[in-house]
């Protein structure tokens, strides 16, 4: 199977199967430029799998832009696919905004990506960038070029003056779909929200604080029905998790001091790249699909 794949991906990586095994599975998955032939399925946990039979977002559609084409991450899930296109639709409708521009989403057969993210493996994560769109016309020599744009002050605990109720309906438009599991953005991008929200707050749930994610959000999608292969992160907890968010947001305004260290602390063996025989065996016929 392991050679099946190499020869399949034309990578000229002369080993022995079971060091073949070891080596990082992110150069694997990083050599695939096109989904594998097989029915669609997300395979494994969000930063642990692959994805069978994924689909290409189009470059450019009426209502968005995939950005950064040399890297080829508009890849994922039918119904992340599905997702981004409906999403992008209802941004339009938004003042100043013509749709989306749209990040990384999956390689062509998901799995550890060469460079950044640790999830985005299944097919059913997509960075969505804060910046509103002023054209959906650019070369992909502007989508190299162009960048996102910062929403936060003071690390995060705070919106700064980029920050505009269309950024608000739309990660509300996003928590509000049933296909969607949580979304990822800066801590006090939460508590904005929460301030701001006078109506239904049951999709404030969806909305996590997180490390970073100011220059884009992250929506996550929950496993398709039927998709016996795919595990589900744990649910966010119940709630609108507004108080959580300003926790983080005092953590980050008033940094708690450092706990002592241990007197005889336990060596931590580094955490290596995943092989290949770290991720579900699925995934290797995923990889030797033609």
């Amino acid at each position: 199977m392991i050679r099946t794949l190499v020869v399949a991906l034309g990578l000229m990586i002369s080993l022995a199967p079971p060091a073949l095994a070891e080596r990082p599975a992110k150069e694997y998955f990083g050599a695939a430029r096109q989904g594998s032939a097989q029915r669609a399925a997300p395979i494994g946990s969000y930063a642990k799998g692959c994805v069978a039979g994924a689909v290409q977002l189009p470059q450019t559609g009426d209502t968005w832009q995939a950005m950064r084409l040399s890297r080829n991450r508009n890849w994922g899930h039918p119904e992340l696919v599905d997702f981004v296109q409906d999403l992008s639709r209802k941004a339009a409708k938004q003042k100043g905004w013509k749709g989306l521009y749209v990040g990384d989403m999956s390689q062509p057969r998901g799995g550890p990506m060469l460079s950044g993210h640790r999830s985005h493996q299944i097919g059913l994560d997509a960075d969505i960038w804060m910046l509103p769109p002023k054209r959906l016309n650019l070369s992909a020599a502007e989508r190299e070029g162009i960048s996102s744009i910062s929403m936060r002050r003071a690390n995060g605990a705070y919106v700064n003056n980029s920050w505009t109720r269309a950024h608000h309906n739309i990660l509300k438009a996003a928590a509000k779909d049933p296909r969607v599991a949580r979304i990822f953005v800066f801590p006090g991008a939460k508590v904005q929200m929460c301030n701001d929200e006078k109506g239904d707050r049951k999709w404030l749930r969806k909305i996590r604080p997180w490390w970073g994610h100011h220059y884009h959000f992250h929506v996550r999608l929950n496993c398709p029905k039927g998709a016996k292969g795919c595990t589900n992160q744990a649910a966010p907890p119940a709630g609108d998790g507004c108080a959580d968010a300003e926790k983080w947001v005092k953590d980050i305004l008033y940094p708690p001091p450092p706990k002592p260290a241990p007197k005889n602390p336990k060596p931590r063996k580094p955490r290596g790249p995943l092989t290949l025989s770290d991720l579900p065996n699925q995934c290797g016929s995923v990889l030797s699909s033609q």
